[in-house]
């Protein structure tokens, strides 16, 4: 059964201090606004083949902006579910995460050539049986509306970064001292 992109959502996950996040890059069985369906199993070649670590990580399909790493790719029975991480050590990933945190970016989308498929010559639709996956980026506008990263952790507070600053000694008491004002 085919459903309507515009109608399905994807399971929503956050996206930590470290940048590391997950999410459905694609779901299976979906029309998307390009009128392609991703059928179960179109990803079992490249995954098999090239694995996470060869699949970019980029922003807005741009190859000229890598911002991070695929930690995991697999599929399962709803679609092709991801880790990935953002290097958050790069400026443009750490503006990323900002903006994934405030909800201006949430998409997830997929860059892939057409290895088999067949178009309805009725509705126009494209079912892709199989295909090459390349790069999936975070987008501002997904091809598959349901496609998304959903929440973001909230940025570490002021006290956490200067606490992190101090030396151990230091840490302690400053724990110590905070400790002692709650009792």
């Amino acid at each position: 059964m085919l459903t309507s992109a515009a109608t399905t959502t994807a399971p929503r996950w956050a996206a930590d201090e470290t940048g590391v996040f997950e999410g459905y890059a694609a779901l299976f069985d979906v029309v998307d606004t390009g009128n392609d369906v991703i059928l179960r199993g179109a990803f079992r070649d490249t995954l098999v083949g090239r694995g996470a670590s060869r699949v970019k990580l980029l922003y807005q399909h741009d190859s000229t902006q890598p911002i991070g790493v695929w930690q995991s790719i697999v599929e399962d029975a709803r679609g092709l579910k991801v880790r990935g991480r953002l290097a958050t050590e790069v400026g443009r990933a750490r503006e990323i995460l900002s903006l994934m945190r405030a909800g201006a970016i949430d998409g997830l989308s997929i860059g892939f050539r057409a290895v088999r498929g067949t178009r309805d010559r009725r509705s126009g639709i494209r079912r892709l049986a199989a295909v090459d996956l390349w790069e999936i980026s975070l987008v501002t506008f997904p091809m598959q509306p349901g496609a998304r990263v959903s929440r973001v952790a909230p940025p570490v507070q002021a006290k956490q970064k200067i606490d992190a600053n101090l030396s151990p000694r230091d840490r302690l008491a400053h724990t110590i001292a905070e400790a002692a004002r709650l009792f």
